[in-house]
C-alpha cells in the first residue's frame, strides 16, 4: 500500500502540495484529477522521489520512503511523451531495463509484454515509424517490464488526439488490470480518469478536496467547484435547487449539480419553459431552456423533434443526472 500522510511540497518556499493525505491499496488504480497548476504532477514527482517533502510522509507498506532514492523505490514512471529511445527498436526499448539487470529470458518477457499491449510483431520497428498511440503502448510495456510495485503515470494520454485518447484509455485500463499493476495516475481529463481508474482524488490549489471510489465521488461532489470540474454543467442553490429537486421527486437540499442531459423534452412533465437556443448533434438536440421559476438550464431533445428558439416545451428530470452538493453559489 502507498500512503501519503499530510504531505507538503514546496518550491522556493511556496507550497505546491499542501497537507495531502491518501492511500492506494495493492492492485488498484488511483487517478489524481485536477486542472493545470493544481499540484497533481508535483505530488506524483514527490512519490517518485524527484521532489523532497517539506512536511508529512510518503510510505510503502508502512515503511517511510524519506531518504530512499528514486531508483531504489521499485516504482516506474511513465511520462506523457513516452520518452522512447529513438535509435533503439521496439524490442530493445521494452527490454532496456531487463538488459541492465541481466534478467534471464529477457526476450521472452519482451514478447509477453508486447502481446499484452497489442503490439505483437512490432519488435524490429523503430519509434519514428509508429503512431502516437503505438509509441505510448511501447512506453507502457517498457514501464511494466521490471514488474514495478507501483506504476506512476504522468498525463499518459494527453499528447494524443481525442478519438485515440478515448480508445487507448480503455486499453490502458484493461492492460493494467490484466497485469495486476498498482498505479497512480495524474490527469486533467475527467473521462480519462473515469475510464482508467477505480478510485479518484480531486486536487485544487495544491489540496486534495475529495477522494473515494469513482462512482462515490461522481454521485456526491464535495462542493460546487468540484462538481463543475467533474463535468456537471451548472450548480443551483436556494429556491432554484428546491424547485428542480421537487420536479425530480427528490428531497430538497441547499444545492444541486446538474448535468447537461438532466432535463429532457417530453410531451408532458413537471417543468415547462421557453427554448432560448439549440444545436443538433449526431445523437440528440442540445437546448438551452429558460425554465419557469428556475431560469436557464441545459436540456436535450430527440432528433425527431424540432424545438426552436421561442417554442414552449415540457420537461422531465432524470434524477440520476443530478448530484446534491453541500453548498452553492
Amino acid at each position: 500500500m502507498l500512503t501519503l500522510a499530510h504531505l507538503t511540497v514546496e518550491y522556493d518556499g511556496a507550497p505546491a502540495v499542501v497537507d495531502a493525505s491518501l492511500a492506494l491499496e495493492d492492485g488498484h488504480v488511483l487517478a489524481v484529477l485536477g486542472p493545470s497548476g493544481s499540484g497533481k504532477s508535483t505530488l506524483l514527482r514527490a512519490v517518485a522521489g524527484l521532489e523532497p517533502a517539506a512536511a508529512g510522509s510518503i510510505s510503502w507498506d508502512g515503511h517511510d520512503l524519506a531518504g530512499v532514492p528514486t531508483h531504489r523505490r521499485g516504482f516506474a514512471l511513465m511520462f506523457q511523451d513516452g520518452q522512447l529511445f529513438g535509435h533503439l527498436t521496439v524490442a530493445r526499448n521494452v527490454g532496456y531495463a531487463l538488459r541492465l539487470r541481466r534478467t534471464p529470458n529477457a526476450a521472452a518477457r519482451v514478447r509477453e509484454l508486447l502481446a499484452l499491449v497489442g503490439l505483437e510483431g512490432y519488435e524490429d520497428r523503430l519509434p519514428a515509424t509508429l503512431s502516437g498511440g503505438e509509441r505510448q503502448r511501447v512506453a507502457l510495456a517498457r514501464s511494466l517490464a521490471v514488474q514495478p510495485r507501483l506504476l506512476l503515470l504522468d498525463e499518459p494520454l494527453s499528447a494524443l488526439d481525442a478519438g485515440l485518447r478515448e480508445r487507448l484509455a480503455t486499453d490502458l485500463r484493461d492492460i493494467l488490470r490484466a497485469a495486476g499493476t498498482t498505479a497512480l495516475m495524474v490527469t486533467h481529463d475527467q473521462d480519462e480518469a473515469f475510464t482508467v481508474a477505480d478510485r479518484l482524488a480531486v486536487m485544487r490549489d495544491g489540496r486534495i478536496v475529495q477522494q473515494g471510489d469513482i462512482a462515490e465521488v461522481w454521485r456526491a461532489p464535495a462542493d460546487p467547484e468540484t462538481a463543475l470540474f467533474l463535468g456537471y454543467a451548472r450548480v443551483l442553490s436556494g429556491p432554484r435547487a428546491g424547485a428542480l429537486l421537487r420536479a425530480a421527486g427528490l428531497r430538497e437540499a441547499p444545492a444541486v449539480a446538474v448535468r447537461r442531459s438532466a432535463l429532457v423534452v417530453a410531451d408532458r412533465g413537471p417543468l415547462s419553459g421557453t427554448v432560448v437556443s439549440g444545436r443538433v448533434t449526431p445523437e440528440l438536440i442540445r437546448l438551452v431552456v429558460d425554465v419557469d421559476g428556475i431560469g436557464e438550464l441545459d436540456a436535450v431533445a430527440r432528433l425527431d423533434t424540432h424545438p426552436g428558439a421561442g417554442d414552449r416545451v415540457a420537461l422531465v428530470v432524470d434524477a440520476s443526472r443530478l448530484a446534491v452538493t453541500p453548498a452553492g453559489h
